[in-house]
Order: structure tokens, then C-alpha cells, then sequence
């Protein structure tokens, strides 16, 4: 669906050069929730602009549905992006319209007949679940109900791609789980495919499929969510993915509960079906030492479950290597993290 192949983009600023962004290739498939996740200066809003064409890259190509972006100039380009729409961070709302008026806007632009518009922007309005707000303007509404206007805007001429740039990052935290909720409802129920900029690990956590991380114009680190947030390979990711932790420290491991332990304090983490193995009873009846459970949690993703789990034993080190040994032919990660 869209592929990009040694992107590069490089700005000139007088006598000096910025690498936005340096030899990026990506292959998202169509209908997958894409997240791009990295911190300020990473490069991932000059990546979303070279994907609908407002950038052009200083080498490589950008295809989306066949249809090379970087290389498309004037009707063809404009075309192109009516199959590829935007959902901003600060709504960028025509504050003169209505809610309808605003959904009816890029509709009026492509030229699209009244009878239809009128029949899209009522279509769209119960999609996005502003029924009864339709002749409210902009200033009337909340954050999130501005958003919903944003993205129904976005949906209004059919596209194929949908770009979201930090969508959801000026939005309290209820808020943002109602709409990354309708952005998933949105990718269900027509197989859209949608890109996701952000910075913050919880939006990748609750809808995205497929994430890569970008550091200093780089793509560091790509994969399936579940396998990133499991087996992180690169300190920014590890960064990120403590991000979860600390959004909810009533749920994290605290440190201190090692306090003057002295065995083997080893971190178990578990994915899919391993998370209903009852693990810790049966290294109990085998190697017949106790377990002391320090600590667990549970985190949600697209994906599925994945658990963590921190036990402390007082085991020799023939035993340790056993336990270890017997952990991963059950497919569970350990990590000793502490050794007595």
C-alpha cells in the first residue's frame, strides 16, 4: 500500500544543511494502524509531509496505491491527495463554518454535486457521533468534538490513507481513548489505512498494528507492537515503552521492594496464550523451592496481552539455570535482574 524507498529529505538553511530525514524505507500494508513514534526533532512530521506530497524528498520515492507522491507535479499530484487525507493536531477548523460547513468544504473543492454533499456530511456526522451538532460552530465545541469534525473532514471524499499528526496530543487522556477508539472503529469498518504520528507510547499501545521509531531522521527500530514493547532494542524504544510505567505508577514494578533480598530476583514477561500458563506453581513442584511474587501487571495492545511478572527465589545455580532453561522452552522471557 505505501512504500518508501530511501527517503531522504535535506533543508537547506543558508550556508548550512538539516537531515530531516535520512534513508527511511517503510512497507505499510493496506488496513494497518502505522505508528511513527519519536521525540521532538526525530523527523516524523517532515516524514508524514513527504507522504501526501507537500514535501517533495531530497532522494528516494514515495508510493502510495501505485502512485508515486514524490514524483507527482500539478493535476496529478492533486489527485493523488484526494485519496490521501490529514488529521492535524490543532484541528485547523474553518471557524467561519458550521460543523457541516466544515465537513462540506473539501467536498466543494473537488467539486463534488450538493445532493451528494449534503448525503456525505450527514453520513459522516453520525459516523463521527456529532448528531445534533451539525449547525454548531467551532467555538461552541470541545477539544475532542473539534477533532471528530477534523477527522470526518478527513473521511469526506473517500480516501485511501488517512495521516494523523500528533491527532490526539492536545486532547486530555479520556478524550484521546475516544478517539483513538474511533480512529480504530473508522479502520475496521472500511479497511483504511491509517498512519499515526505521535510521541507518546500509549496511542501505539491501544490501536496501532505495526510501529517504527525514528531518532535523528532515522528509522532505529520497527516491528509489530507486540514485539517491540516485549523485546525492545534500542534505549529510545526502551525510553518510550517506560512511558507506560510511568503514566501509571500505581502499576509499576517499584525497586525498592528488592530491598535486602537476598536470592535471585528474575523478570518473567509473557505473550499470548503464555499468559495462562500457571507457571510459578509448577517451577514450585519441580524444583521444590519456594517463589516469592514480588510484582505483576497485565498491558493491552492492538496486538493482544502481554504480562510481566517479578519473582524472587533462593535457588542454587544449577537450579537457576534449570528454571531459566525451562522458561524459555515455554516460551516466556526471563531476565535475572538481580543475583543473590
Amino acid at each position: 500500500m505505501i512504500v518508501l524507498k530511501n527517503i531522504s529529505k535535506i533543508f537547506q538553511t543558508g550556508k548550512e544543511s538539516l537531515t530531516a530525514v535520512d534513508d527511511v524505507n517503510l512497507t505499510i500494508a493496506r488496513g494497518q494502524i502505522y505508528g511513527i513514534i519519536g521525540y521532538s526533532g526525530a523527523g516524523k512530521s517532515t516524514l508524514i509531509r513527504l507522504l501526501n506530497g507537500l514535501e517533495k524528498p531530497t532522494s528516494g520515492s514515495v508510493v502510495i496505491a501505485d502512485h508515486d507522491i514524490s514524483a507527482a507535479k500539478g493535476e496529478a499530484l492533486r489527485r493523488a491527495r484526494l485519496k490521501i487525507s490529514m488529521v492535524f493536531q490543532h484541528f485547523n477548523l474553518l471557524w467561519s463554518r458550521t460543523v457541516s460547513e466544515n465537513i462540506a468544504f473539501s467536498m466543494q473543492i473537488a467539486g463534488v454535486p450538493k445532493a451528494d454533499i449534503k448525503k456525505r456530511v450527514a453520513e459522516l456526522v453520525e459516523l463521527v457521533g456529532l448528531k445534533g451538532r451539525e449547525n454548531a460552530y467551532p467555538s461552541r465545541l470541545s477539544g475532542g468534538q473539534k477533532q471528530r469534525v477534523g477527522i470526518a473532514r478527513a473521511l469526506a471524499n473517500n480516501p485511501d490513507v488517512l495521516l494523523c499528526d500528533e491527532a490526539t496530543s492536545a486532547l486530555d487522556p479520556q478524550t484521546t481513548d475516544q478517539i483513538l477508539d474511533l480512529l480504530k472503529d473508522i479502520n475496521t469498518r472500511f479497511n483504511l489505512t491509517i498512519v499515526l504520528i505521535t510521541h507518546e507510547m500509549h496511542v501505539v499501545r491501544k490501536i496501532c498494528d505495526h510501529v517504527a521509531v525514528m531518532e535523528n531522521g532515522k528509522v532505529v527500530e520497527e516491528g509489530d507492537v507486540l514485539q517491540v514493547f516485549t523485546h525492545p532494542q534500542k534505549e529510545i524504544t526502551r525510553q518510550f515503552v517506560r512511558q507506560i510505567s510511568q503514566h501509571d505508577d500505581d502499576d509499576a514494578f517499584q525497586p525498592e521492594l528488592a530491598d535486602n533480598l537476598s536470592g535471585t530476583i528474575i523478570k518473567l514477561t509473557f505473550v499470548g496464550t503464555s499468559t495462562h500458563q500457571p507457571v510459578v506453581g509448577e517451577l514450585t513442584l519441580r524444583y521444590g523451592v519456594p517463589f516469592n511474587i514480588l510484582h505483576g501487571r497485565m498491558t493491552q495492545t492492538a496486538q493482544g496481552v502481554f504480562g510481566q511478572l517479578w519473582l524472587h527465589v533462593n535457588a542454587t545455580q544449577e537450579q537457576l539455570e534449570n528454571i531459566l532453561n525451562d522458561l524459555r522452552q515455554h516460551e516466556i522471557q526471563s531476565e535475572v535482574i538481580q543475583r543473590g
